[in-house]
């Protein structure tokens, strides 16, 4: 369960931000609440490296509760990725669910 967890957090991290941008400590709290991540260890490192790759940009504000704040947003890559990506788990979804229900085609 581990191993498909990490491997599908980029993608709801990407899915959070798909209609507004958030600060780095809101994702968490999302994916927390989802049982996605148990620390922020896991998602800073994470954040980086979709801003790295290009998938996500980010901007500095100020905060009226303590010191500024990095909002992260989709690029139009990050947006292609993550429909990419969508469609491809549709698809993986019902082949598992398939053969979790029927035992497979005979």
């Amino acid at each position: 369960m581990a191993q498909m967890r990490k491997g599908a957090i980029e993608y709801c991290v990407l899915a959070l931000l798909r209609h507004d941008e958030r600060y780095g400590f809101e994702l968490v709290r999302e994916l927390s609440a989802a049982d996605l991540v148990t620390s922020e260890g896991t998602i800073y490192p994470l954040l980086s490296r979709l801003r790295k790759d290009g998938l996500v940009e980010t901007t500095w504000r100020e905060s009226t509760q303590g010191p500024p704040r990095r909002y992260y947003r989709l690029t139009p890559q990050g947006k292609a990725s993550l429909e990419a990506f969508i469609d491809q788990w549709q698809q993986f979804s019902e082949a598992v669910g398939r053969i979790l229900v029927s035992g497979g085609a005979k």
